[in-house]
């Protein structure tokens, strides 16, 4: 649905030369003409207005000097820098582009009819007077000669395989007579047909045609060979096909015309000679004649050039044609008028640039047309906007409301027809008024069109929704220059204001042209512009008018002044903006809070002013603050230009998006933007092959979502989401706070029990603001709730007690709905509910029946589960109720019925409680059953553990208190927690239990206590105190072990023995002089103290040494890897997380047989990742961890030698007590030695900075590698909280005072 725009026009009338141009051709490589004539041959350079070489064609006898030579061939040759031209008299020259220096290089005898060369240039086709085809090399060697007129059809020639004749075969619509037509006679080619053979090649240079009249039948017909001159194909006859004949570039389709008895069409013909398609040029009979037919370089145009063959008339036409869903559609119309001196002599397209043509009329002028895509679409931004695109096909405009329908191309909503072909479309800029459209005509005529306001009429059960426009004036707009299409970039911008532009007074220079047309005359105000405006935009929020340059300068039209003028393009800071390269496509827009001119290039770059955002935009376009783009890998984008700056735009459009980002969809291949449809949320998209698609697009829908959720606009945000499957929660989430306080507003307009019970049971704890659908950036802050219910209860409650409020009746099942959409479902209030609907039906009208609540119900939860919760109601009515409405058997369910109600109430709702497995509650309705139940509640108990529940429905004082807390002692000595046990049986009694649990608990206060309260007699509790000792002996508790053997045991030698063994030093000496036993201070005493002595010694020197041997290698282990670690830096060694752990030891360096000690060890569960972290720390040599195994063990040794501080002193005080100075002062110095030695290295063994790894490491040594690994080291925390462990100083406890005075 895209129109030809023409960008910009270069008009040059400085050539003059004799005679009249015959042949053409455009230098790729530099843009200038080569022109030839009956008497010489010129380089021209129309940019310039000079000629860059000429040379005479007449000089050199080439061509008579009466000028009655022809010249019937001309090629530019990049490769030689030369040109090629062949004369009618057979001359084939050579014109050195440099030296200006004419060279024949071959002569025919019988002349030259025409040339043709291979695309590639490697290969030329002459053919002769004698009607023959000559092939030759690029170096004009000739390959092969044969003769146009051939018999054979050639090597394409269908074969028949034997099914009858044509005659008998399906003729489709023509029905039977077409098998007894006969062939028509071929009438002979045009009287103006000048008998010449037309050649032309397919783009990629295997295939030519020739296009030549038959001397048979004097028809023309068509033949095609392959590159080594062998024939192919020849066309079917054809009748009235004429001299033009183009091979699209493609290679699909070879272009020609063809006359019928009522009408003039061009036709395509496959490459096997059938023909393939055609379409009509809108003239009578015999009214034009194609001179010829050109194909741009990239197959999308086809221009026609046409002569008026009427009386009177000679007129030249060019019409250029495109393609869309198999319709072929008139463009641009380009009327040379009737001056022959005006009129085109030549025609051709630019072989670099697809879109611009090249036209020479025969008074020397050359004209450059440069032509762009373009789509012409309505500018509104409201919702009046019709989202209308106007399409040009000939001289009618198709206009399609996208806003109503989407009809898909060639089809449209309506036809606007004119007098004359349509060349320009554009929409009135005027808020509230943009389906007004204007278009100026071929013949200079601006034709107003605008819409009546009318009613929706019904006419059959149809309503009109797309009211056709109607032409309200019509003005005619008079320029200076008389060339075709002198007004261009036309913008409507007042409905009495038209602004365009013309060439300018200079080739290089634009005219703007502010028109104020009326019907009697027309008020012009020009602005000269120093360059070619090759776009102009227009925005219709702020009014600013755009011009773009052919350089990329950005110039802005003050137009809304007394004397409107151009000023250059400044952005906030007052710096002048211009595209770095010329843009095809411009648009206005506000990016942030400032103004941009968005530009793409036709190489998919997209600018805005002078700063690249992508390079991939196939199309886009800006729609109420939103850029839509779509790019080459086949996405579409949209993003909120408000809520960003252009480098955040940049950043976005280069992101390859997230899993729940918005703004990114996938479309189809080759998809462009046609429009979006303002305050809605359709994209429009067209295909390659024509057809449209409608997208809505995620952004801008959930755009258009929140829009109306601020406006609290339910319905529509509903209705919305419901078709566009958006998840219903959004509702909520947009704003909790704003959809709470409005609940009511939103049950008004939602109106609807089923739109409600959607919108319910949708409801899910997620917010969709933080997964599925993000909040865009920069958005304010929506309050939350403050409750801590969870979401699903708080919508739940809320909408229910709103409806209940409203219309209890109306939204009967909308409350349901919300009673069971709960987290924990309210079942049994439903179905309470329910009941009570069957209980007292409701009489208004329209009210719900308790039948129609229970049916629903069961659509909502499975039939089972609500009928066990009506059995959890009691109510048997209710019961029967659910269980008649399910599909269970009446013999499943009513012998169970039958048997609970027979039975006592209590017992029964026991019964359904066990049956539906809630014990407590069967717990609690058989504590009330009577004692003689007790038993099966104690069962129960046992079964479902339930002894505190149990204890809490019966009296401290009670039987069945003490039988349950019997039942209860007894699991928990099976759970090992006989002391629980053990307080159980106290409190109800059960003493000697108690005991018996006590004891085997080695509670021993307790078992003593009630020992004391049975009471035990003496000697079975001096044997109980024994017992108890022993067990604390076992666990090394010696001070309560004495407590039990002086006080209760009677027995004190035991008890200071085992003080003495516990090393409990002057408890011990308590009970010595307590019990007058000074004996055992010699015989057991004073031994144990010297024992105690040398056993810390030999301990503390067994550590010392233990300790220094895994200082002094940790110094070597650091000092090995620190240098491997080097080593490997600068060899560009393994580029491995754990590089600074491997030593010359290690296996990388020496492969040694702990290297893959750990390799199968997985993260299967904590428990081994524990294990696998353990088995790191090896104090093996050469282990990867040595070092760290080492810190490890030195932490260990400096605790464990730190904890024997009070140990120590105890020791330390007993020894001089009885004299033993030499030994004490022998261990206080030891003990003092080692903790001095382990305080002073600390620091060694933990550096400082030691958990931050090292400092970078920089130098004149270091190299990129070492540095770089170095800051990754420093950054690198640490694996494990075992590593932090190991990674920390021990921290000693000086504080703790253990030295004697008395010693030193």
């Amino acid at each position: 649905m895209r129109n030809l725009k023409l960008l910009k026009s270069l008009r040059s009338c400085e050539l003059q030369c004799l005679g009249s141009p015959q042949c053409f051709s455009v230098r790729g490589d530099t843009g200038s003409l080569l022109l030839a004539s009956q008497y010489s041959i010129t380089e021209y350079d129309p940019r310039t207005g000079q000629v860059v070489s000429e040379a005479s064609l007449t000089a050199d006898s080439f061509l008579p000097e009466d000028g009655s030579g022809v010249v019937v061939g001309l090629q530019d040759l990049a490769e030689v820098e030369s040109a090629c031209l062949a004369t009618a008299g057979g001359d084939v020259i050579l014109f050195n582009l440099n030296t200006c220096q004419l060279e024949c290089v071959g002569s025919v005898d019988s002349g030259l009819t025409s040339m043709s060369w291979s695309p590639d240039e490697e290969l030329v086709i002459l053919t002769t007077g004698q009607e023959t085809v000559i092939m030759m090399t690029k170096d004009f060697e000739p390959i092969t000669e044969m003769g146009i007129h051939q018999d054979d059809f050639g090597e394409g020639k269908f074969i028949t395989v034997g099914w009858g004749k044509k005659e008998t075969q399906f003729h489709g619509s023509e029905g039977k007579q077409a098998a007894q037509r006969k062939a028509v006679e071929v009438q002979p080619a045009a009287v103006w047909d000048d008998r010449r053979p037309r050649v032309t090649w397919r783009g990629d240079g295997q295939l030519f045609a020739v296009s030549a009249v038959c001397p048979q039948t004097g028809a023309r017909k068509v033949r095609v060979w392959n590159r080594e001159g062998v024939l192919q194909a020849t066309s079917e006859p054809i009748n009235g096909l004429e001299q033009a004949l183009c091979w699209k570039p493609s290679g699909s389709l070879i272009a020609s015309t063809q006359r019928h008895p009522n009408k003039h069409s061009v036709v395509f013909m496959e490459k096997n000679g059938l023909l393939h398609g055609d379409f009509t040029l809108p003239f009578s009979k015999d009214q034009v004649k194609v001179k010829k037919l050109l194909w741009n370089s990239d197959s999308s145009v086809l221009a026609v050039w046409l002569q008026d063959m009427t009386a009177g008339e000679d007129g030249n036409v060019i019409q250029l044609w495109t393609v869309g869903n198999y319709h072929w559609y008139l463009k641009q119309s380009l009327d040379f008028g009737r001056d022959p001196q005006k009129a085109p002599a030549c025609v051709c397209w630019d072989p670099e640039r697809p879109l611009q043509l090249h036209v020479v009329t025969c008074d020397w002028t050359t004209i450059a047309y440069d032509w762009g895509w373009t789509t012409e679409r309505s500018p509104g931004l409201d919702a009046t906007d019709n989202a209308n695109v106007a399409v040009i096909d000939g001289d009618k405009i198709l206009v399609t409301t996208f806003r109503q329908c989407v009809v898909p191309p060639p089809m449209c909503s309506f036809e606007l027809q004119l007098k004359s072909p349509v060349n320009q479309v554009t929409f009135l800029c005027q808020p509230q008024r943009t389906n007004q459209l204007a278009a100026f005509t071929a013949d200079g005529l601006i034709s107003i069109f605008s819409q009546e306001q009318q009613a929706d009429k019904t006419v059959n059960g149809f309503r009109t929704v797309s009211h056709p426009l109607v032409l309200q004036k019509t003005f005619r707009v008079s320029v200076l220059q008389q060339e075709p299409l002198a007004l261009r970039q036309l913008l409507w911008l007042n409905h009495d204001m038209f602004v365009g532009v013309s060439p300018g007074l200079l080739p290089t220079s634009s005219t703007v042209l502010i028109l104020h047309p009326s019907e009697d005359s027309q008020d012009t105000l020009n602005v000269e512009v120093a360059g070619e405006v090759i776009s102009m935009v227009h925005c219709t929020q702020t009014g600013t008018v755009a011009l773009q340059l052919e350089d990329g300068q950005i110039k802005k039209l003050l137009w809304d002044c007394a004397e409107p003028s151009v000023v250059e393009w400044r952005d906030s800071n007052g710096c002048s903006i211009s595209f770095p390269v010329p843009c095809v496509q411009t648009v206005l827009c506000n990016i942030g809070q400032e103004e941009y001119l968005l530009g793409l290039t036709d190489r998919s770059h997209l600018y805005a002013g002078d700063t690249e955002l992508a390079s991939n935009i196939s199309s886009f376009s800006v729609c109420n603050d939103f850029l839509v783009i779509t790019t080459h890998s086949h996405t579409c984008r949209c993003l909120e230009l408000s809520t960003l700056t252009v480098k955040g735009l940049q950043a976005a459009l280069a992101s390859d998006g997230g899993q729940n980002d918005e703004t990114l969809r996938r479309v189809e291949r080759g998809s462009r933007i046609v429009t979006v449809v303002p305050q809605d949320t359709r994209v429009i998209l067209q295909m390659p092959r024509g057809n449209l698609e409608t997208v809505h697009h995620r952004a801008l829908v959930l755009a258009q979502l929140r829009r109306w959720l601020d406006s609290l606009k339910f319905r529509e945000s509903f209705e919305c989401m419901r078709k566009l499957r958006i998840n219903l929660n959004l509702i909520y989430d947009h704003s909790p706070k704003v959809f709470l306080e409005n609940i009511e507003t939103f049950i008004t307009q939602l109106d609807s029990i089923n739109h409600i019970n959607l919108f319910l049971t949708e409801l899910k704890e997620e917010d969709t603001t933080s997964t599925m659908y993000p909040r865009p950036e920069n958005s304010p802050v929506r309050p939350q709730t403050a409750s801590g219910k969870k979401k699903v209860d708080v919508v739940c409650d809320a909408l229910k007690s709103t409806m209940e409020s409203m219309d209890p009746n109306k939204f009967c099942l909308s409350i349901l709905t919300a009673h069971v959409k709960k987290t924990v479902p309210e079942l049994e209030i439903a179905l309470q509910k329910v009941h009570e609907l069957r209980a007292n039906p409701p009489k208004s009208p329209g009210a719900v029946s308790a039948e129609e609540a229970l049916k629903y119900l069961l659509f909502l939860v499975n039939v089972n589960d609500l009928y066990e919760h009506s059995l959890g109601t009691y109510d048997f009515d209710l019961v029967l109720m659910v269980a008649e409405k399910s599909q269970k058997d009446p013999k499943e369910y009513l012998p169970f019925l039958n048997m609970l109600k027979s039975l006592e109430p209590n017992y029964q709702r026991f019964t359904i409680d066990k049956h539906l497995k809630r014990y407590r509650k069967a717990l609690f309705h058989l504590s009330k059953c009577g004692q003689e139940h007790f038993p099966e509640a104690l069962q129960l108990v046992k079964q479902q553990k339930l002894y505190n529940e149990a204890l809490r429905l019966f009296t401290a004082d009670s039987a069945q208190y003490k039988a349950l807390s019997c039942a209860y002692a007894e699991h928990l000595v099976e759970q090992q927690q006989a002391e629980q046990a053990g307080l159980l049986l106290w409190r109800c009694g059960e003493i000697t239990s108690a005991l018996q649990a006590f004891a085997t608990s080695n509670s021993w206060r307790n078992a003593i206590c009630v020992a004391q309260q049975i009471p035990l007699p003496p000697d079975q509790l001096a044997l109980l105190a024994r017992d108890l000792a022993e067990k604390l002996t076992e666990q090394r508790r010696y001070s309560e072990a004495a407590l039990l053997l002086d006080q209760y045991a009677k027995d004190c030698e035991e008890a200071i023995l085992a003080l003495i063994t516990g090393a409990v030093w002057e408890e011990a000496l308590r009970l010595i002089y307590m019990h007058n036993r000074q004996d055992i201070t010699e015989t057991n005493l004073k031994p144990a103290l010297l024992e105690a002595v040398n056993t810390q010694t030999v301990f503390l020197e067994a550590q010392m040494t233990t300790f220094t041997r895994h200082k002094t290698r940790l110094a070597v282990v650091r000092e090995q890897k620190e240098k491997a670690r080097l080593d490997m830096l600068d060899e560009d060694g393994p580029d491995c997380a754990d590089a600074e752990l491997y030593s010359e030891a290690s296996s990388v360096m020496t492969g040694s047989k702990y290297s893959h000690s750990n390799s199968r060890i997985s993260s299967r569960s904590s428990k081994n990742r524990r294990k696998a972290e353990r088995k790191k720390l090896s104090l093996k040599e050469g282990s990867p961890l040595e070092d760290k195994a080492l810190m490890y063990a030195l932490g260990e040794i400096i605790t464990t030698v730190d904890k024997m501080r009070e140990e120590v002193h105890s020791l330390l005080k007993t020894l001089v007590l009885f004299q033993f100075d030499k030994h004490a002062e022998k261990l206080q110095q030891a003990y003092d030695e080692a903790l001095h030695k382990m305080e002073a290295a600390i620091p060694e063994v933990w550096p400082d900075g030691l958990q931050n790894n090292q400092a970078p490491l920089t130098g004149p040594n270091s190299t990129a590698n070492s540095i770089m690994a170095s800051f990754q080291q420093q950054q690198r925390p640490a694996s494990s909280p075992q590593d932090a462990e190991v990674l920390a100083p021990p921290k000693m406890r000086n504080s703790v005072k253990w030295k004697l005075n008395v010693l030193t």
